[in-house]
Protein backbone atom coordinates (compact mmCIF):
# COMPACT_ATOMS: atom_id res chain seq x y z
CA UNK A 1 0.00 0.00 0.00
CA UNK A 2 1.18 3.48 -0.90
CA UNK A 3 0.86 6.98 0.48
CA UNK A 4 1.74 9.34 -2.35
CA UNK A 5 2.50 13.06 -2.21
CA UNK A 6 2.06 14.81 -5.57
CA UNK A 7 3.34 18.40 -5.70
CA UNK A 8 1.68 20.19 -8.59
CA UNK A 9 -1.36 18.08 -7.85
CA UNK A 10 -4.03 20.05 -9.70
CA UNK A 11 -2.41 20.02 -13.16
CA UNK A 12 -3.06 17.44 -15.86
CA UNK A 13 -0.79 14.78 -14.40
CA UNK A 14 -1.57 15.55 -10.76
CA UNK A 15 -5.30 15.32 -11.45
CA UNK A 16 -4.81 11.99 -13.19
CA UNK A 17 -2.84 10.65 -10.22
CA UNK A 18 -5.55 11.81 -7.83
CA UNK A 19 -8.11 9.93 -9.92
CA UNK A 20 -6.20 6.69 -9.24
CA UNK A 21 -6.57 6.98 -5.47
CA UNK A 22 -8.01 3.84 -3.88
CA UNK A 23 -7.96 1.82 -0.69
CA UNK A 24 -4.49 0.67 -1.78
CA UNK A 25 -3.17 4.08 -2.84
CA UNK A 26 -3.67 7.23 -0.79
CA UNK A 27 -2.94 10.37 -2.80
CA UNK A 28 -2.32 13.84 -1.38
CA UNK A 29 -2.11 16.26 -4.29
CA UNK A 30 -1.66 19.89 -3.23
CA UNK A 31 -1.71 22.61 -5.84
CA UNK A 32 1.36 24.70 -6.50
CA UNK A 33 -0.23 27.45 -4.41
CA UNK A 34 -0.74 25.04 -1.51
CA UNK A 35 2.77 23.57 -1.74
CA UNK A 36 5.47 25.79 -3.23
CA UNK A 37 8.33 23.45 -4.12
CA UNK A 38 10.80 26.34 -3.93
CA UNK A 39 10.01 26.83 -0.22
CA UNK A 40 12.29 24.52 1.76
CA UNK A 41 10.25 24.87 4.94
CA UNK A 42 6.99 23.99 3.23
CA UNK A 43 8.51 21.05 1.38
CA UNK A 44 10.21 19.63 4.48
CA UNK A 45 6.94 19.88 6.42
CA UNK A 46 5.01 18.15 3.63
CA UNK A 47 7.51 15.29 3.27
CA UNK A 48 7.72 14.87 7.07
CA UNK A 49 3.91 14.70 7.24
CA UNK A 50 3.85 12.12 4.44
CA UNK A 51 6.46 9.95 6.16
CA UNK A 52 4.67 10.15 9.51
CA UNK A 53 1.24 9.37 8.06
CA UNK A 54 2.60 6.46 6.05
CA UNK A 55 4.36 4.97 9.08
CA UNK A 56 1.21 5.23 11.20
CA UNK A 57 -0.97 3.66 8.50
CA UNK A 58 1.52 0.93 7.61
CA UNK A 59 1.97 2.27 4.09
CA UNK A 60 5.05 3.02 1.99
CA UNK A 61 5.63 6.73 1.33
CA UNK A 62 6.35 7.98 -2.19
CA UNK A 63 6.69 11.41 -3.80
CA UNK A 64 5.83 11.95 -7.47
CA UNK A 65 6.89 15.42 -8.52
CA UNK A 66 4.40 16.84 -11.02
CA UNK A 67 5.19 20.46 -10.17
CA UNK A 68 6.71 22.28 -13.12
CA UNK A 69 6.86 25.53 -15.03
CA UNK A 70 5.59 24.33 -18.41
CA UNK A 71 4.92 27.58 -20.30
CA UNK A 72 7.51 26.79 -22.96
CA UNK A 73 7.35 30.07 -24.85
CA UNK A 74 7.06 32.27 -21.77
CA UNK A 75 10.18 30.64 -20.32
CA UNK A 76 12.26 32.24 -23.08
CA UNK A 77 11.84 35.61 -21.36
CA UNK A 78 11.28 34.30 -17.83
CA UNK A 79 13.98 31.66 -17.52
CA UNK A 80 14.86 32.64 -13.96
CA UNK A 81 11.35 31.80 -12.73
CA UNK A 82 11.28 28.60 -14.74
CA UNK A 83 14.65 27.67 -13.20
CA UNK A 84 13.38 28.32 -9.67
CA UNK A 85 10.53 25.86 -10.14
CA UNK A 86 12.02 23.28 -12.49
CA UNK A 87 15.55 23.14 -11.05
CA UNK A 88 15.63 24.74 -7.59
CA UNK A 89 12.25 23.25 -6.69
CA UNK A 90 13.40 19.80 -7.77
CA UNK A 91 16.57 20.21 -5.68
CA UNK A 92 14.60 21.23 -2.57
CA UNK A 93 12.18 18.34 -2.95
CA UNK A 94 14.96 15.80 -3.52
CA UNK A 95 16.86 17.01 -0.46
CA UNK A 96 13.76 16.60 1.72
CA UNK A 97 13.14 13.11 0.33
CA UNK A 98 16.77 12.17 0.90
CA UNK A 99 16.59 13.34 4.52
CA UNK A 100 13.52 11.21 5.28
CA UNK A 101 14.53 8.34 2.96
CA UNK A 102 11.35 8.73 0.96
CA UNK A 103 11.67 7.58 -2.67
CA UNK A 104 11.08 10.21 -5.34
CA UNK A 105 9.85 9.98 -8.93
CA UNK A 106 10.62 13.18 -10.80
CA UNK A 107 8.82 13.85 -14.08
CA UNK A 108 10.85 15.37 -16.90
CA UNK A 109 10.47 16.03 -20.61
CA UNK A 110 11.55 15.26 -24.16
CA UNK A 111 12.67 18.90 -24.44
CA UNK A 112 15.97 18.03 -22.72
CA UNK A 113 17.07 16.54 -26.06
CA UNK A 114 18.16 18.58 -29.11
CA UNK A 115 15.70 16.89 -31.46
CA UNK A 116 18.21 16.03 -34.18
CA UNK A 117 18.02 12.24 -33.82
CA UNK A 118 16.75 9.86 -36.47
CA UNK A 119 15.76 7.15 -33.96
CA UNK A 120 13.92 7.21 -30.61
CA UNK A 121 15.97 8.70 -27.80
CA UNK A 122 17.27 6.31 -25.15
CA UNK A 123 17.55 7.49 -21.52
CA UNK A 124 21.35 7.58 -21.65
CA UNK A 125 21.59 9.63 -24.87
CA UNK A 126 23.38 13.00 -24.51
CA UNK A 127 21.19 15.94 -23.61
CA UNK A 128 21.13 19.15 -25.59
CA UNK A 129 18.12 21.31 -24.79
CA UNK A 130 17.41 24.06 -27.30
CA UNK A 131 14.96 26.08 -25.20
CA UNK A 132 14.94 27.77 -21.81
CA UNK A 133 12.29 25.32 -20.66
CA UNK A 134 14.45 22.38 -21.73
CA UNK A 135 17.51 23.82 -19.99
CA UNK A 136 15.66 24.26 -16.70
CA UNK A 137 14.23 20.74 -16.85
CA UNK A 138 17.69 19.30 -17.58
CA UNK A 139 19.03 21.18 -14.56
CA UNK A 140 16.21 19.68 -12.48
CA UNK A 141 17.20 16.19 -13.58
CA UNK A 142 20.79 16.84 -12.51
CA UNK A 143 19.63 18.17 -9.15
CA UNK A 144 17.50 15.10 -8.45
CA UNK A 145 20.05 12.54 -9.61
CA UNK A 146 22.84 14.21 -7.63
CA UNK A 147 20.84 14.64 -4.43
CA UNK A 148 21.55 11.30 -2.81
CA UNK A 149 17.82 10.54 -2.72
CA UNK A 150 16.37 7.22 -3.90
CA UNK A 151 15.14 8.92 -7.02
CA UNK A 152 14.10 8.12 -10.57
CA UNK A 153 13.68 10.57 -13.44
CA UNK A 154 10.88 9.71 -15.86
CA UNK A 155 10.82 11.64 -19.13
CA UNK A 156 7.58 11.90 -21.04
CA UNK A 157 6.26 13.91 -24.00
CA UNK A 158 3.31 15.64 -25.61
CA UNK A 159 1.08 15.22 -22.55
CA UNK A 160 -2.63 16.02 -22.68
CA UNK A 161 -5.44 15.39 -20.22
CA UNK A 162 -8.07 16.88 -17.96
CA UNK A 163 -7.12 19.78 -15.73
CA UNK A 164 -5.22 22.05 -18.08
CA UNK A 165 -4.77 23.58 -21.51
CA UNK A 166 -3.41 21.13 -24.07
CA UNK A 167 -3.18 20.42 -27.77
CA UNK A 168 -6.20 18.11 -27.90
CA UNK A 169 -8.49 20.66 -26.27
CA UNK A 170 -7.13 23.39 -28.54
CA UNK A 171 -7.94 21.28 -31.60
CA UNK A 172 -11.39 20.49 -30.20
CA UNK A 173 -12.07 24.22 -29.81
CA UNK A 174 -10.66 25.16 -33.22
CA UNK A 175 -12.70 22.46 -34.94
CA UNK A 176 -15.81 24.32 -33.83
CA UNK A 177 -14.47 27.77 -34.68
CA UNK A 178 -12.67 27.46 -38.03
CA UNK A 179 -13.22 25.91 -41.42
CA UNK A 180 -9.57 24.81 -41.62
CA UNK A 181 -6.66 24.58 -39.20
CA UNK A 182 -2.96 24.66 -40.13
CA UNK A 183 -0.70 22.44 -37.99
CA UNK A 184 3.04 21.79 -38.25
CA UNK A 185 3.99 18.53 -39.94
CA UNK A 186 7.77 18.54 -39.37
CA UNK A 187 7.92 17.83 -35.63
CA UNK A 188 7.56 14.21 -34.47
CA UNK A 189 6.75 12.86 -31.03
CA UNK A 190 4.51 10.55 -29.02
CA UNK A 191 1.21 11.94 -27.72
CA UNK A 192 0.69 10.77 -24.14
CA UNK A 193 -2.56 10.77 -22.16
CA UNK A 194 -1.98 11.88 -18.59
CA UNK A 195 -4.21 9.07 -17.28
CA UNK A 196 -1.98 6.42 -18.88
CA UNK A 197 1.16 8.21 -17.71
CA UNK A 198 -0.19 8.37 -14.14
CA UNK A 199 -0.86 4.62 -14.16
CA UNK A 200 2.69 4.04 -15.41
CA UNK A 201 4.19 6.19 -12.67
CA UNK A 202 2.25 4.28 -10.01
CA UNK A 203 3.47 1.04 -11.60
CA UNK A 204 7.01 2.31 -11.12
CA UNK A 205 6.21 3.45 -7.58
CA UNK A 206 4.94 0.01 -6.62
CA UNK A 207 8.09 -1.56 -8.06
CA UNK A 208 10.27 0.83 -6.05
CA UNK A 209 8.63 0.18 -2.69
CA UNK A 210 8.33 -3.58 -3.21
CA UNK A 211 12.03 -4.17 -3.80
CA UNK A 212 11.81 -4.33 -7.58
CA UNK A 213 13.26 -0.88 -8.21
CA UNK A 214 14.83 -0.44 -11.66
CA UNK A 215 18.60 -0.18 -11.62
CA UNK A 216 18.46 2.51 -14.28
CA UNK A 217 17.52 5.79 -12.67
CA UNK A 218 16.35 7.50 -15.84
CA UNK A 219 13.46 6.03 -17.81
CA UNK A 220 11.11 7.09 -20.59
CA UNK A 221 7.36 6.64 -20.46
CA UNK A 222 5.03 7.66 -23.29
CA UNK A 223 2.14 6.13 -25.15
CA UNK A 224 3.43 3.85 -27.89
CA UNK A 225 3.95 4.99 -31.46
CA UNK A 226 4.73 8.35 -33.00
CA UNK A 227 3.22 11.00 -35.23
CA UNK A 228 3.53 14.67 -36.13
CA UNK A 229 1.43 17.48 -34.68
CA UNK A 230 -0.41 17.46 -38.02
CA UNK A 231 -1.09 13.75 -37.74
CA UNK A 232 -2.16 14.22 -34.14
CA UNK A 233 -4.59 16.98 -35.13
CA UNK A 234 -6.08 14.86 -37.92
CA UNK A 235 -6.64 12.06 -35.41
CA UNK A 236 -8.44 14.46 -33.06
CA UNK A 237 -10.73 15.59 -35.88
CA UNK A 238 -11.46 12.00 -36.85
CA UNK A 239 -12.32 11.07 -33.26
CA UNK A 240 -14.65 14.07 -33.09
CA UNK A 241 -16.41 12.93 -36.26
CA UNK A 242 -15.07 15.91 -38.22
CA UNK A 243 -13.45 15.84 -41.66
CA UNK A 244 -9.67 15.43 -41.13
CA UNK A 245 -9.06 17.10 -44.51
CA UNK A 246 -9.89 20.38 -42.77
CA UNK A 247 -6.47 20.04 -41.07
CA UNK A 248 -3.76 21.45 -43.33
CA UNK A 249 -0.01 20.76 -42.97
CA UNK A 250 2.50 23.55 -42.56
CA UNK A 251 6.16 23.83 -41.60
CA UNK A 252 7.69 25.05 -38.35
CA UNK A 253 9.10 28.00 -40.29
CA UNK A 254 5.57 28.98 -41.29
CA UNK A 255 4.44 28.91 -37.65
CA UNK A 256 7.25 30.58 -35.66
CA UNK A 257 7.21 30.45 -31.87
CA UNK A 258 9.46 32.17 -29.31
CA UNK A 259 10.91 28.85 -28.08
CA UNK A 260 12.52 26.42 -30.53
CA UNK A 261 10.87 23.00 -30.61
CA UNK A 262 12.80 19.74 -31.07
CA UNK A 263 12.04 18.51 -34.61
CA UNK A 264 12.23 14.90 -33.41
CA UNK A 265 11.56 13.99 -29.81
CA UNK A 266 10.31 10.41 -29.87
CA UNK A 267 11.38 8.67 -26.65
CA UNK A 268 12.27 4.97 -26.56
CA UNK A 269 10.30 2.98 -24.01
CA UNK A 270 12.60 -0.04 -24.24
CA UNK A 271 14.31 0.60 -20.89
CA UNK A 272 10.88 0.91 -19.25
CA UNK A 273 9.90 -2.53 -20.50
CA UNK A 274 13.29 -4.02 -19.60
CA UNK A 275 12.67 -2.86 -16.03
CA UNK A 276 9.59 -5.09 -15.93
CA UNK A 277 7.17 -2.19 -16.10
CA UNK A 278 3.96 -2.30 -18.13
CA UNK A 279 4.33 -0.47 -21.44
CA UNK A 280 1.75 2.16 -22.27
CA UNK A 281 -0.69 1.36 -25.07
CA UNK A 282 -0.66 2.97 -28.54
CA UNK A 283 -1.30 6.71 -28.53
CA UNK A 284 -4.29 6.47 -30.87
CA UNK A 285 -6.14 4.09 -28.53
CA UNK A 286 -5.51 6.43 -25.62
CA UNK A 287 -6.76 9.45 -27.61
CA UNK A 288 -9.96 7.59 -28.49
CA UNK A 289 -10.71 6.84 -24.84
CA UNK A 290 -9.87 10.38 -23.74
CA UNK A 291 -12.23 11.98 -26.24
CA UNK A 292 -14.89 9.35 -25.51
CA UNK A 293 -14.76 10.38 -21.87
CA UNK A 294 -13.62 6.96 -20.64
Amino acid sequence: MLSVLVPGGTGQLGSALSALASSEVRVVAPSSAELDVTSAGSVIAAVNALAAEAAEAGRSPLVINAAAYTAVDAAETDESRAFRINADGARVLAAACSSRRVPLIHVSTDYVFPGDSSRPYEPEDPLGPRSAYGRTKAAGEDAVLGSGARAWVVRTAWVYGAGGANFVETMRRLEGERDTVSVVDDQRGSPTWSADLAAGLLDLGRAVVSGRAPQRRVLHCTNAGETTWYGFARAVFEELGADPERVKPCTTAEFPRPAPRPPYSVLSNEAWQQAGLTPLRPWREALHDYLAGK
